[in-house]
């Protein structure tokens, strides 16, 4: 009783502190901010979700490092703004920013090894560089530190699906949802549950715990589509005036064209996969 009461308070309190923080630390003027200010400045841009907004995040993130070069959450911060300025955004490629962003990681873990934060940062760098089995410990101890943090729940989410265990991966996100309804980040997460359910090939499968207004906008979502009805179009898929998969910047599958390649956090099945799905539904090959 006292753990449902306990989850059920930070669910509701959280997202309120986390947002009356951003908002005294927007009410100060740029120059005069510290670290901590500073820090939160970048998070509510990060939240905004979009590249522009990204790299003004990279930017106070940066700021904090140098106003205090001992406080954690600017290094985590930095680290994971870069991350989604090459997963997300496409702005930046991930051979220019792997090294700096796990040197940015491992060193907010060195300043603060007890920071939950700081545990999944690291977590989340090793999984983009394809090291599940650190990215899950990383992940996991995060979670022994602070048990209701959504954020890494949902990581773990993604961990445990791109490293062949979709199925537990579904309910990690669903439990990541449920913890922060709010999360900025949350049709990621939802396009995530897209490729976990291709994976498990249950092409019959809906994203779940979302809520009105939410979409799996990925190409992926329209494949799963496509297999659902067993029909494949003669020419390339077109939305909005471009190929399937041009322009795309969900996070989970970035695919602007068929590559022979797959990212490092792939393994080579899934990406066969998921190459063969792009590939009956007329994606071009480059």
């Amino acid at each position: 009783m006292q753990d449902e009461i306990t989850e059920a308070v930070t669910i509701a309190i959280a997202p309120a502190i986390a947002d009356a923080e951003q908002q005294r630390a927007l009410r100060k003027r740029p120059e005069s901010l510290d670290a901590w200010a500073a820090f939160q400045r970048g998070v509510w841009h990060l939240g905004k979700f979009t590249a522009d907004d990204n790299l003004v995040a990279q930017r106070f993130f940066q700021q904090a490092i140098d106003v205090d070069p001992t406080f954690t959450g600017g290094y985590s911060g930095l680290a994971e703004a870069q991350l989604y300025a090459v997963i997300t955004f496409g702005t930046r490629s991930l051979l220019d920013v792997q090294k700096p962003v796990e040197a940015l990681a491992r060193q907010a873990v060195a300043l603060d090894s007890a920071d939950p934060e700081s545990r999944l940062g690291l977590g989340i760098t090793m999984l983009m560089s394809g090291d599940f089995e650190g990215a899950e410990r990383e992940i996991e101890q995060a979670l022994a530190i602070s048990p209701n943090l959504a954020r890494a729940h949902g990581m773990r989410g993604l961990t445990l699906i791109y490293s062949g265990r979709p199925k537990e991966g579904l309910a990690a996100i669903q439990e990541s949802i449920r913890l922060d309804p709010r999360d900025p980040t949350r049709v990621t997460l939802l396009q995530n549950v897209a490729v976990g359910l291709y994976f498990c090939r249950e092409y019959e499968g809906r994203s779940r715990g979302g809520e009105p207004g939410d979409s799996v906008s990925s190409p992926l979502s329209e494949y799963i589509s496509l297999a659902r009805r067993r029909t494949w179009p003669a020419r390339p898929h077109r939305r909005s005036g471009g190929s399937a998969g041009e322009g795309y910047r969900g996070g989970a599958c970035r695919v602007r064209h068929v590559r022979p390649s797959a990212p490092p956090w792939f393994r080579p099945e899934d990406y066969a996969h998921i190459l063969e799905g792009l590939h009956k539904a007329g994606v071009p090959e480059q």
